[in-house]
């Protein structure tokens, strides 16, 4: 019965009594994610620290993550599953907004999926030395990568914002109890 509940987005369900829960813990490692790519930017950017140096916080004790297109692939595979089952809960203006950040998802996803298969096969596309995305070809990977972070995450931040400050109808359309509060107090 839960099974279907979370696959339907009913009360008992991840768009339902848990969206809040479901949506709180996503953007802990959505922000911690940021976190990784803001500290590779200033080791960069600030520090100047040579690109081969420059890995982040994690990438410092683990360098082998930020060579790994296995842990880069899976974490854009785990944000196109999240954003799409976290959807269901999300009514009006915050919907459309959470559809805009998963649709970008969808082709930051596709790059990371030919980075990847590329790495396992050892073609590259485009004549490149190495694993190289389609607009890689036009933008260095750290800029490019910190920017579809950017245009995922922006958003995601509005919809986040408008779920838990809904208008009325919204409110009254939502399956989950997350703006709930603001709901009984008269805010909405």
């Amino acid at each position: 019965m839960a099974r279907v509940e979370l696959a339907q987005g009913r009360p008992g369900g991840l768009n339902g009594r848990f969206h809040r829960v479901g949506l709180n813990l996503f953007m802990v490692v959505v922000l911690a994610h940021w976190a990784e790519h803001l500290a590779q930017a200033y080791q960069i950017w600030v520090l100047h620290w040579p690109l081969k140096e420059s890995r982040g916080v994690l990438g410092l004790a683990y360098p082998w993550l930020v060579k790994s297109e296995w842990l880069h692939y899976g974490y854009a595979l785990v944000m196109l599953v999240a954003l799409f089952a976290l959807r269901g809960a999300f009514t009006g203006r915050a919907r459309t907004w959470w559809t805009i950040a998963l649709a970008i998802q969808f082709w930051h996803h596709i790059e990371h999926l030919l980075l990847f298969l590329q790495a396992q096969t050892g073609h590259f596309l485009f004549g490149a030395a190495v694993p190289t995305s389609v607009l890689q070809t036009v933008f260095p990977r750290v800029e490019l990568h910190l920017f579809y972070n950017t245009i995922v995450f922006l958003p995601m931040v509005v919809a986040v914002i408008l779920h838990m400050r809904p208008n009325r109808a919204e409110a009254q359309a939502a399956p989950c109890n997350c703006a709930r509060p603001l709901v009984a107090a008269g805010a909405v």
